[in-house]
């Protein structure tokens, strides 16, 4: 996928509007964002718009987050790097990519298993190195625990048991929790295993569904 001179500015224009309109400030997240090509992720149709603050639909029913979604949850999560990070919700793989450029050591579920094979592709031939998981990211990956942190990419009706069970002691999650509309919450287990929760702002994401499809 060719990356230009004017997607790099397009894309330092997204992170003056995201610093200086949108309040992220992170350097680890934004920088991470001036380099993972958002329109590598994004279908042909797509790409003169690749770096408007929207989502975009990517197939299989699901959207790649607006630009500021992608930016709040990750300051949220607050990552560092070799952290070992869970992703609920792989989709285009955007997300994952950020994450990977902030050198976390990734682990993404993905349900739906033509996303899966696709952002396979679009991660490899970008050279992000991240473990692709095609599964149920309500059951997590109990296998790979406990993670220092977890960002859930779709709407939980609740808090799932299962994802807090596998979040290590002074981890922390962010996640959507609700129904129709959703509340983005910060959770942090502390180092004797009590759950500190802080809620957000609305925002409104795909459901979170059992099984593989």
């Amino acid at each position: 996928m060719l990356d230009n001179f004017r997607h790099k500015g397009l894309r330092k224009k997204m992170i003056d509007y995201l610093n200086l309109n949108r309040g992220i400030s992170n350097p680890l997240v934004l920088s991470a964002l001036l380099k993972v090509p958002r329109h590598a992720f994004l279908d042909s149709s797509f790409l003169e718009f690749a770096y408007d603050d929207q989502p975009f639909p990517i197939g299989s029913g699901q959207t790649i987050s607006s630009l500021y979604t992608v930016a709040f949850q990750t300051q949220l999560l607050d990552v560092n790097p070799k952290e070992k990070v869970l992703e609920i919700g792989t989709g285009s793989g955007y997300q994952t990519a950020v994450l990977a450029e902030m050198g976390a050591m990734i682990y993404s579920i993905e349900r739906h298993r033509a996303l899966y094979k696709k952002a396979k592709k679009t991660l490899s031939s970008l050279h992000y190195r991240a473990n692709l998981i095609y599964g149920d990211g309500y059951l997590g990956l109990e296998n790979e625990a406990p993670f220092d942190k977890i960002l859930v990419t779709c709407g939980a009706a609740e808090l799932p048991p299962l994802l807090l069970k596998q979040l290590k002691l002074g981890g922390q999650m962010v996640i959507p929790i609700g129904f129709k509309e959703q509340i983005m919450t910060h959770i942090c287990k502390d180092l004797e295993g009590n759950i500190v929760k802080n809620e957000h702002e609305k925002c409104q994401f795909v459901p979170l569904l059992r099984d593989r499809e």
